[in-house]
């Protein structure tokens, strides 16, 4: 072993047990360690910013914002009202969300199956009560398994057959890798559903100021409009959408104040007074059809900014004191619109317009961003923590699926690699305006893109100097001496092992020639050994950084390095043990 072997092989378990401690946090880890590893000699100067335009930063950054634009569209929360109304138990809602992503990841991309399907499994942890965390892991890992199943699911599989024809003259087909393939995420979706409990709670870190926002209570008031989807439905049929997290205090009929009862019919132009969350306000104004206090906004041709909403405080000084926004014209006015107010301790009986502000309340308003800044202090307002509010907020619903089933189409029949496909997804979502510029920064979670960014010349630091061939000589020193089983497995574990540090399909590219080899010294055929390379080089659950699936989900599901093998190194466990007999049964090694 060289020198700068046992360099590459110190600093990547420096690192690993850095990330495994936890007192720091994962982005500054790995910028330590590609500081040590550019000390140590062992990366390149000239390399050391390479992980910043690779393409899996570009993946996992526009997949974030392509799933951030789906679930703003509202139109996750609309499909689960139509076709799961009733699903409210957290397994059934798992079942649902793990059989969907495995299924769809079979076809397309599964980074691509992963983004469509996490805007539903934040719907269904608001409805069950249970953490995100406890459907996002297993997601991801459910994309790797369902990857599996077809030569197209994963890149490890379309390398291992493009080398399977090289070895033997014949690749393998389409379906070739389901029989095994399919076993795997049926044993992997199974065992996620039943051990569900050993995947941590954990919440989104980032997210704290805006969930104890998010529990104050806002006052509105919406309209039944002519035409709506409403008119004839029951009350209770409409605040169904809120998901429990908005009441009606009246109806009001003309000039008639309706008590809210659940089962009253609605008709056109009643206005109903509601109370709840900002979220809940939206998620049934939104969803009902109906129209919000205020006039609406338009912006001029060639005028700049986005019709927003944000939230602020009365001051004492305010000139909105003891006045209504009907009183004072605050439309006509500023041009800006009341949607909601919270008033500590009190239910507001009266339609919004018609609400006397009063010092210390929180109010809701909606109007220019490039304007409301300004306005702000000239009207007395006390901004708060800044948060994405979407009451009020115009929604292109349908624009974002089409945007990304057009981009997974094009990748699909390799128009475009997969990384300028997920990048013009994410362009065309702001171009369009389903993510407003604001917010598309937000989406992209910095920390998560500089830890890859900096973890991808360290890893390949195993390749450059030769570490990753000194493995491969330990290995064939070993498994001349198994029997069929134990070197398909120890091909399997090593194939695990090696693809955190390694790309998937260069893990392929490495082990597939020594598993080749070693059927041969055996006098075996190469088929099982070559499904072995690709199912190890495909199923990597015991780091957030091996696949662009597992980091994807690291930051909005709030977990630690250590998370991932706590549940990912059971189901590496399980897979070693269903595919080996797997494969030499449907694979048979003479």
């Amino acid at each position: 072993m060289t020198l700068e072997q046992t360099f590459a092989f110190a600093v990547i378990a420096l690192m690993m047990a850095a990330f495994m401690w936890g007192r720091f946090r994962y982005d500054l880890v790995a910028c330590c360690s590609l500081l040590l590893a550019l000390a140590l000699g062992i990366v390149p100067f000239d390399k050391a910013f390479s992980g910043f335009s690779d393409d899996i930063v570009i993946i996992v950054g526009s997949a974030l914002l392509v799933s951030a634009a789906v679930a703003r569209s509202g139109i996750v929360n609309v499909a689960v009202k139509r076709f799961f109304p009733n699903l409210t138990a957290m397994r059934a809602q798992l079942a649902l969300l793990l059989v969907s992503v495995a299924v769809l990841s079979a076809f397309i991309k599964n980074i691509g199956a992963l983004a469509i399907m996490m805007p539903l499994a934040f719907q269904f942890a608001r409805k069950s009560g249970a953490p995100a965390s406890k459907f996002l892991m297993p997601m991801a890992f459910a994309a790797l398994l369902g990857g599996l199943m077809t030569q197209i699911g994963t890149s490890p599989n379309i390398v291992v057959s493009r080398m399977r024809q090289e070895i033997t003259g014949e690749s393998f087909t389409m379906f070739d890798f389901t029989p095994v393939g399919a076993t795997l995420a049926v044993c992997g979706i199974l065992f996620m559903l039943f051990f569900n409990r050993i995947v941590p709670k954990r919440g989104n870190n980032n997210a704290s100021i805006e969930e104890s926002l998010e529990a104050a209570p806002y006052s509105s008031d919406a309209t039944v409009e002519e035409g709506s989807s409403s008119v004839g439905k029951s009350l209770n049929e409409v605040l169904r959408n809120g998901d429990g997290e908005v009441i009606a205090t009246a109806v009001i009929r003309g000039n008639a104040h309706l008590r809210p009862l659940p089962d009253i019919v609605l008709q056109a132009h009643d206005t109903i007074l509601m109370e709840g969350t900002a979220g809940g306000l939206d998620k049934v104004v939104s969803a009902a059809g109906l129209a919000l206090s205020g006039k609406p906004i338009l912006l001029e041709r060639g005028e700049d900014g986005e019709i927003s909403a944000i939230e602020a405080v009365v001051g004492t000084e305010s000139r909105l004191v003891d006045l209504s926004a009907r009183s004072i014209g605050l439309f006509h006015s500023y041009g800006i619109n009341l949607l909601a107010v919270s008033r500590q301790g009190q239910h507001l009986r009266e339609k919004l317009s018609e609400v006397r502000l009063r010092p210390g309340d929180l109010i809701v308003i909606q109007g220019n961003d490039r304007t409301l800044p300004s306005l702000l202090p000239e009207l007395g307002l006390l901004p708060l923590a800044q948060r994405e509010i979407l009451l009020g907020a115009p929604r292109r619903a349908m624009i974002p699926v089409l945007i990304l089933v057009a981009a997974m189409a094009a990748t699909a029949f390799g128009i475009v690699p997969v990384a300028t496909g997920f990048f013009a997804a994410a362009v065309a979502m702001v171009l369009f305006k389903t993510v407003p510029l604001r917010e598309a920064y937000a989406a992209l979670d910095g920390p998560i893109l500089v830890m890859l960014a900096a973890l991808i010349p360290v890893s390949d630091s195993l390749r450059t100097t030769g570490a990753s061939e000194l493995i491969a000589e330990w290995l064939g020193a070993v498994a001349v001496h198994l029997p069929p089983f134990g070197a398909i497995a120890l091909i399997l574990l090593t194939a695990m092992a090696v693809t955190p540090f390694l790309n998937n399909a260069a893990t392929v590219l490495v082990m597939a020639p020594i598993a080749a080899s070693f059927a041969a010294t055996l006098g075996y055929r190469p088929e099982a050994f070559l499904m072995a390379v690709a199912i190890g080089a495909g199923c990597d659950f015991l780091t957030p950084v091996g696949h662009q699936c597992n980091t994807l989900v690291m930051g909005p599901g709030g977990y630690r390095f250590s998370d991932y093998p706590r549940v990912g190194l059971p189901l590496s466990v399980l897979i070693v043990i269903v595919s080996v007999p797997a494969l030499l049964a449907v694979w048979p090694v003479r």
